[in-house]
């Protein structure tokens, strides 16, 4: 009776541990997104997507191109199912998806944090056109954003897996229904994301870097995931949108 307390005691020191490891995986998640939007539009930061260090433009759009691959292999590879099945052998399946979480926040701090600017603007925009392009972009975080709550927002970001480990209680993934905006666009949140990266009243080199990086992960992404969910015959014929932060 003593070995069964003593392992009933540890394991609710593992729950709690989980639990407080991915309430801090999504709280630094929170504050790189916040960090994100100000970050792309030049407001409020002592650096931003077209203003910080800079680069002779060949150094620099190799710098940020290292920068995208790193996120988008880490985005790729943590979520194999393969990568999966090696990680929960030494991480505890419950905080398998807050860790994709933490990594994909470190991923994108580190890319804001060392990208380096490039000149030359694409387009500019002034007066009411401006003012359009600018409520587009806080319409495009709206839908990204919206659509996580759609789905599953606390399971997607690792944090329904930790409570219900916390409340002693098996796991089950969520079913995808098709609802509120997913019953009208195909990837609710993945357009949320197009629509951020392109909706800028200024369209630097740089920018379009970004953008036209980002647009290219995205589409092999869902290119993969479709590809994945064909060959393991998923039920739903509407794919989920692959990642969080995709």
């Amino acid at each position: 009776m003593a070995t069964t307390g003593r392992q009933a005691g540890s394991g609710q020191v593992v729950s709690s541990t989980v639990l407080g490891y991915s309430s801090v995986a999504y709280a630094l998640f929170i504050g790189v997104l916040g960090y994100t939007i100000g970050f792309l539009v030049d407001v409020g930061l002592p650096t931003s997507i077209d203003r910080g260090a800079r680069w002779a433009w060949p150094a620099a759009a190799a710098a940020d191109l290292l920068l995208l691959a790193l996120f988008a292999v880490q985005h790729s590879v943590m979520a194999r199912p393969w990568f999966k099945r090696v990680w929960t052998r030494v991480v505890p399946s419950s905080a398998e998806r807050a860790t994709y979480v933490l990594a994909s926040s470190l991923a994108l701090a580190l890319l804001l944090w060392l990208w380096r600017p490039i000149s030359g603007y694409i387009w500019t925009t002034s007066g009411w056109a401006a003012a359009v392009l600018a409520v587009t972009y806080a319409l495009g975080w709206l839908l990204a954003v919206g659509s996580t709550f759609m789905i599953d927002h606390f399971d997607l970001f690792g944090l329904r897996q930790a409570w219900l480990r916390a409340r002693g209680r098996a796991y089950t993934p969520p079913a995808f229904t098709e609802r509120g905006l997913y019953a009208l666009i195909r990837h609710p949140l993945m357009t949320g994301f197009i629509i951020v990266f392109w909706a800028t009243p200024a369209m630097t080199a740089g920018h379009l870097l970004l953008a036209a990086a980002r647009r290219l992960t995205f589409w092999s992404a869902s290119a993969s995931r479709n590809a994945t969910l064909t060959a393991s015959s998923a039920l739903s014929t509407r794919p989920i949108e692959p990642g969080c932060l995709h």
